[in-house]
């Protein structure tokens, strides 16, 4: 800094003009980076309070060892924080409680693998920054008799009830068995993944529906244990609700992860997880 000094006493008067707007400019770039417009109840808390579920690997789960919060959330959440200047907070939320947590201001957002639909559009708007959808798969055990995606018709399939699965399996059930004259899918809600999968494994159900992304996770925890079958029912995006209340706050988080895309963190978060398959430009309310 002292030779920049120097410099600037030498310089003539318009060159210097010149060296000192540019620093302005620059220390202005440094500054919008951080200090992002924001809600005055953020600004002076300092802190990003995040709704989170850890009980989805590698999405948003919990350290066996130490009960630490980990997983592409986790740290997604912790960049934007600091991409706004702020510190983060997160706190855990049942799914059922995420959109009311939202309105009355407990949260500011919310990072639970949410999937973005044009009916929950009506109470929030969606920041999403991710794709993924619903995949069958059973055990191994059961590979012999569902060989395939054709083989799940006539079989009892668990999903989470806090999403929309039950309700497009069975209309997948309608589509692609029931109109070709097989037996429908007999679709059994579950109180979550974790529960989807304890079903399989004592026989309740014949086969369960995971989100994509999170299956290759498991494959590597539990080996030799999973079988997918065929590809995911459809594509959907996975988004950030903020209320509709909050555009300013929604415009902050739509422009710290378009910072983090451009600086390459996005990708080498999504690459730590496995999950570079599920990437897409952040975009607002793009589920249907």
């Amino acid at each position: 800094m002292k030779l920049f000094n120097r410099l600037l006493t030498n310089m003539s008067p318009s060159l210097s003009s010149i060296a000192l707007a540019a620093t302005a400019i620059t220390a202005m770039g440094a500054i919008s980076a951080h200090a992002a417009d924001l809600p005055d109840r953020i600004k002076k808390a300092g802190k990003l309070v995040i709704a989170t579920q850890a009980n989805y690997p590698p999405i948003a789960y919990k350290n066996p060892e130490t009960g630490q919060l980990m997983g592409l959330d986790i740290e997604l959440g912790e960049a934007i924080a600091r991409e706004l200047g702020l510190k983060v907070e997160y706190q855990e939320t049942a799914f059922a409680q995420v959109f009311s947590s939202l309105a009355t201001g407990r949260v500011d957002i919310a990072m639970v693998a949410i999937s973005d639909t044009a009916e929950r559009q009506k109470v929030a708007d969606f920041i999403d920054y991710m794709k993924t959808g619903p995949q069958f798969f059973t055990l191994q055990a059961n590979a012999a008799k569902i060989k395939g995606i054709a083989d799940v018709c006539g079989t009892k399939v668990g999903a989470s009830r806090n999403t929309n699965w039950p309700t497009q399996i069975a209309a997948w059930s309608n589509d692609n068995c029931v109109a070709k004259g097989k037996a429908a899918i007999t679709v059994i809600g579950t109180e979550g993944s974790v529960d989807a999968r304890t079903q399989l494994k004592t026989g309740r159900i014949d086969v369960a529906v995971q989100g994509s992304e999170t299956l290759p996770y498991f494959q590597t925890m539990e080996a030799n244990t999973y079988v997918l079958l065929g590809q995911p029912l459809f594509q959907q995006e996975t988004g950030i609700p903020v209320s509709k209340t909050e555009p300013v706050l929604r415009a902050a988080v739509l422009g710290a992860l378009q910072n983090l895309q451009r600086n390459g963190t996005y990708d080498k978060l999504l690459a730590k997880y496995k999950l570079q398959s599920s990437g897409m430009p952040v975009a607002v309310n793009q589920g249907k």
